[in-house]
């Protein structure tokens, strides 16, 4: 019989739900997970706000100190989705005592918090995990496996974008994202930590950057005191936006590859455009999340008449988590992606066995993230540190 495991959520807006679903599916779905999760209680610094998301999403409690919650006997999993100046306070408090840990993304808002982070987490010996779901995608899990069969063969070019559109109005309120003091920074850490990871999991390692940023909306009106929602109506005061409206950034890979990253909140037209291409001495992938169960795949060891990319719809049972879903051409979701990365940080709780992405590889994420920051700002090549 699967262990059960009391989770903690600190947090409860947008990435709160994606997580709450996760857990009330995973094991409805995935009967073999090694341990079902308890959905013991969900924290947040608003009372009434957070009773209210508690009933709407399922969770058995609710209190508004997290520092009470992780000190808790019968917490067994803390789980973070709050902004990022609080990760790694809680994280670190929650590893101390003796809780596993899972942490969204960036993990941390600066370097120094999370080389923090991975000591108390590696010193406590518990299990962490940090959410880059979008290594839970079947189609880019499924990229991956092309990659390691030698589909692709040598690998001369990662590039990859994430384009968003939602801050375009320059009336839009100074919302929490566009605050460097909570949010760390604007779509580099954002959005740009997702893609750097994507090319951790299908690359490896970075050796060195440079770019550039860009705010074009440097002021914006001022929530209402009592709003703190992304879609939330500003007033006519002012405050300064203090991170990067758009970044890009070029890199040197150690393999020798070469790749292209750009991220932006001001790409009119797209609301979640995350898509890579990468380009081998075999063959080429590209993947658009917009299309999440799609995956184009252009096999260079065909004869040239044969050539060109072809769409393999990423819906069969042998291509990766999609056996415990639909039948064939019965399409997932987002959402999905939760639920697989549920499904395996449990299964880590129950074997005792590594995760990944973990807090180091979070941390590798940070290190090319503060490699681009220094580039943007000296205009120069900056090696990453490792």
């Amino acid at each position: 019989m699967a262990q059960h495991v009391n989770v903690a959520l600190i947090g409860y807006r947008f990435m709160g739900k994606s997580h709450s679903n996760a857990y009330r599916q995973v094991a409805h779905f995935f009967p073999q997970v090694g341990a079902v999760p308890e959905m013991k209680v969900l924290c947040g610094r608003d009372r009434a706000a957070v009773a209210e998301a508690a009933q709407q999403l399922g969770w058995q409690e609710v209190n508004t100190d997290w520092r009470a919650v992780v000190r808790r006997s019968d917490i067994d999993l803390v789980d973070i989705v709050t902004p990022g100046n609080a990760h790694a306070d809680i994280a670190i408090a929650a590893a101390q005592a003796g809780k596993h840990v899972f942490c969204e993304k960036p993990l941390a808002n600066t370097v120094a918090e999370a080389e923090r982070m991975v000591e108390a987490v590696e010193k406590a010996g518990v299990r962490n995990m940090v959410a880059f779901n979008y290594r839970r995608v079947p189609a880019v899990a499924y990229a991956r496996q092309l990659i390691e069969e030698g589909r692709i063969g040598r690998i001369y070019h990662f590039r990859a974008r994430y384009l968003q559109d939602w801050i375009m109005d320059p009336d839009f309120p100074l919302v929490w994202r566009l605050d460097k003091g909570a949010a760390g920074s604007g779509p580099m850490g954002d959005l740009g930590a997702h893609i750097i990871d994507l090319a951790h999991y299908l690359i490896g390692d970075f050796d060195e950057v440079t770019g550039m940023a860009e705010t074009f909306i440097k002021e914006r009106p001022l929530l209402a005191a009592t709003d703190s929602g992304l879609g939330a109506s500003g007033g006519t005061t002012k405050g300064q936006v203090t991170v990067e409206d758009a970044a890009a950034f070029v890199a040197r890979f150690t393999s020798g590859a070469m790749g292209v990253f750009e991220v932006t909140r001001f790409a009119g037209g797209n609301k979640n455009a995350n898509t890579f291409e990468i380009n081998g001495s075999k063959g080429s992938i590209r993947f658009n999340l917009e299309r999440l169960d799609e995956l184009e795949f252009l096999d260079l060891t065909v004869p040239s008449t044969e050539q060109g990319f072809r769409t393999i719809l990423i819906t069969d049972g042998a291509h990766p988590y999609m056996a415990a879903w639909w039948p064939a051409g019965h399409i997932i979701g987002w959402e999905h992606t939760f639920t697989h990365e549920v499904l395996d940080l449990l299964n880590a709780i129950a074997s005792s066995s590594a995760v990944a992405p973990d807090f180091r590889d979070g941390l590798r994420v940070q290190y090319v993230l503060d490699a681009v920051d220094r580039a943007c700002a000296s205009h120069r090549w900056e090696r990453v540190t490792r």
